[in-house]
């Protein structure tokens, strides 16, 4: 009980946001709501002490990940299924991540049924809490960032208590897709030799990775997952662009422009 309440204390601290740290939003939210959907995994560049150290070990611009249920009946904007750090798996609305830095990746290939299976994996789960013991795991590179080598950086992520009715973000939808046996980033054994009729063959097996060892950023580089640009899907074209007649010194302000 000491340890949950400790736990509970430092995760509200941790995932507080702080204003002024996020590149901002590269397309209007309401680009952002048109572009996605259902199935599609969005990625949060979070503003928090927490998010800090989650991108510090995974060298990336992304701490938090998130499943898009598409926009439900009544409602006005696509809702998801995420994992907060103080309220555990739930839902919320596209609004929750406005005004912060958004990528959507996109699964390639499945059937509706497929992504029914996926969303239906996420949702049983609401409810869960937060695993706890991953924020005591994080919160010692916050106070000092040791030079931690790239090979064990993934292996610090793969904390916490592992009990089932706890999650972390990656961790948990890294198991709704496993359960549909869709690929993230796999370790990849490629083998050669010689088949039946004497010719040379080569063929690729995937390894699957421990479900706790996927980051945020595993939906990004994984060549299963299309990245979609907002803008991009919204009909881009250079020609129409409005240049002001002086540069912007401000970059944060210039992306979110």
């Amino acid at each position: 009980m000491v340890l949950q309440w400790i736990g509970g204390r430092l995760a509200r601290f941790l995932a507080r946001p702080r204003p002024g740290r996020s590149r901002g939003p590269t397309s209007r939210l309401e680009l952002v709501a048109a572009t996605l959907r259902r199935g599609d995994v969005l990625l949060v560049e979070g503003t928090s002490r927490f998010a800090s150290a989650i991108k510090y070990l995974t060298q990336s611009t992304w701490s938090h990940a998130a499943l898009c249920l598409g926009v439900p009946d009544g409602e006005d904007q696509p809702w998801f299924v995420d994992v907060d750090v103080n309220d555990g798996v739930r839902s919320v609305p596209l609004s929750e991540f406005a005004g912060l830095h958004l990528r959507i990746c996109r699964p390639v290939g499945l059937a509706p049924g497929e992504v029914d299976a996926v969303a239906g994996f996420m949702l049983e789960r609401r409810g869960h809490s937060y695993d706890l013991k991953n924020i005591l795991d994080l919160a010692r590179y916050l106070i000092r960032q040791p030079p931690v080598p790239d090979t064990f950086k993934r292996r610090m992520l793969a904390l916490g208590s592992g009990e089932p009715t706890r999650a972390i973000c990656s961790t948990l939808l890294a198991q709704a897709f496993g359960s549909i046996g869709y690929p993230i980033l796999p370790g990849i054994e490629v083998l050669e030799g010689q088949g039946a009729d004497g010719r040379f063959m080569r063929e690729e097996v995937l390894h699957i990775r421990h479900h706790s060892l996927y980051t945020p950023r595993d939906f990004d580089v994984s060549p299963f997952f299309q990245v979609v640009k907002p803008r991009l899907e919204a009909g881009f074209d250079y020609r129409r662009v409005v240049w002001a007649s002086q540069p912007l010194h401000d970059a944060t302000a210039a992306t979110a422009a």
